[in-house]
């Protein structure tokens, strides 16, 4: 088995697709390291880093709020401490908090400058496949593995990054910020079956307490799902009253902060003109939320910002077939993409610090291509191979 007698440090949230992971890889014969991430979700305090051992020594409930959910929440910690004690697995819980805080201040920035975030991407990027991997090294270990439904392909003389073979959980979508240099240090073991009930039922055969919990719905530092609450602690002066308009200008009616809406939203949007109307646009300058139909929202194009490649870029200038999914929910679209050849970063550059830019057209109208959500790149003939992909700046209609 190509994991005997390699130590492999894995994410442990606690719910059944990583706590399968342990097991599958424990049974290759794997030298098993768990590692639950404490991001600092509202309620908790531990603030330092705490190991538990095999025996699944308990954190002071003193210290934590019980009743919390969701994922890398206390609960999910005593699931992950009750998985490893059962596996026989050391268990570190590894304080990301601080590391954590730039995620936030991400998330509110992006609603603050008329963007929609995906936090999700961002964690993988900076924290799962960043500071874990650090992590990882700091202990001896030679991989790092999640529960992600997605694939490295070891075949060839690269590693390369595919989709899960089951495509209903897919979630390459959110891996693609991944440093090319660590998918020769990831593995995702569930990526590998076919279906999520395989997964239930490995767990169930393993024993793991958590082979039928509920999957994980929710931003896990917006539990209530809040999330404009949050942005509005944080940034007060975003909840001022301003302008819905239509493409022209025209006032409609008003609102209580732009942050409060989203490309493509129809409900509670506050106007009524006898016929379906969407928000197509979002103008922070001016505080104003733009509304218009259907075919409003339609793009043919968008500007990629923040570029991750997977593979080697095409070169600059040429136009290449790909297919394009501009959205997590949403299926890879057929597309083309040219590497902008001076460069330049639409959108004024972005927090992950990467440089260069790329451009889209569609080869038909998109709905609603949105700023600020990630944007991957699949082959256009192979399409569970994922080239890579970038952060939405701007979008041409």
């Amino acid at each position: 088995m190509p994991w005997k007698g390699r130590k492999v440090l894995v994410a442990m949230s606690g719910g059944v697709d990583s706590s399968v992971a342990a097991g599958l890889l424990k049974e290759q014969g794997a030298e098993v390291v768990g590692c639950f991430m404490r991001l600092g979700s509202p309620g908790e305090t531990i603030d330092e880093m705490v190991p538990y051992d095999s025996e699944g020594v308990s954190c002071d409930p003193a210290k934590v709020k019980i009743g919390h959910q969701g994922c890398c929440s206390i609960n999910d910690a005593a699931d992950a401490r009750h998985v490893a004690a059962m596996l026989d697995v050391p268990l570190y819980v590894c304080n990301f908090k601080k590391d954590f805080g730039r995620i936030i201040d991400y998330f509110v920035d992006e609603y603050a400058n008329g963007r929609t975030p995906n936090p999700c991407v961002r964690c993988n990027d900076w924290l799962k496949f960043g500071k874990l991997h650090e992590y990882a090294k700091q202990i001896g270990a030679d991989f790092v593995a999640s529960g992600h439904y997605a694939r490295v392909d070891r075949s060839g003389s690269v590693p390369l990054l595919r989709r899960g073979r089951d495509l209903s959980k897919d979630q390459s979508y959110v891996l693609f910020g991944a440093p090319r240099d660590r998918l020769s240090e990831m593995i995702l073991p569930v990526g590998e079956y076919e279906t999520k009930a395989e997964i239930r039922a490995i767990g169930r055969r393993l024993g793991l307490p958590v082979f039928d919990k509920p999957d994980s719905q929710e931003i896990c530092f917006v539990p209530d799902n809040d999330y404009a609450g949050l942005v509005e602690r944080r940034r007060p002066g975003l909840s001022e009253p301003g302008a819905i308009v239509d493409r022209g200008g025209n006032r409609l009616g008003g609102h209580g902060g732009q942050h409060k809406f989203t490309i493509g939203q129809r409900r509670g949007v506050g106007v009524a003109l006898g016929h379906p109307i969407y928000v197509i646009d979002k103008r922070p300058e001016t505080n104003e939320v733009v509304v218009g139909g259907a075919a409003d929202l339609l793009a043919s194009s968008c500007a990629v910002r923040e570029p991750n490649w997977l593979v080697d870029p095409p070169a600059p200038g040429e136009w290449t077939q790909v297919r394009a999914q501009h959205r997590y929910n949403s299926d890879p679209a057929r597309a083309r993409v040219r590497v902008v050849e001076d460069g330049t970063d639409p959108g004024g550059g972005g927090p992950s610090g990467r440089t260069g830019a790329f451009e889209i057209e569609f080869a038909q109208p998109e709905r609603a291509v949105t700023p600020g959500q990630a944007v991957v790149l699949y082959d256009a003939h192979d399409d569970s191979l994922v080239l890579g992909g970038g952060w939405i700046g701007s979008v041409s209609r």
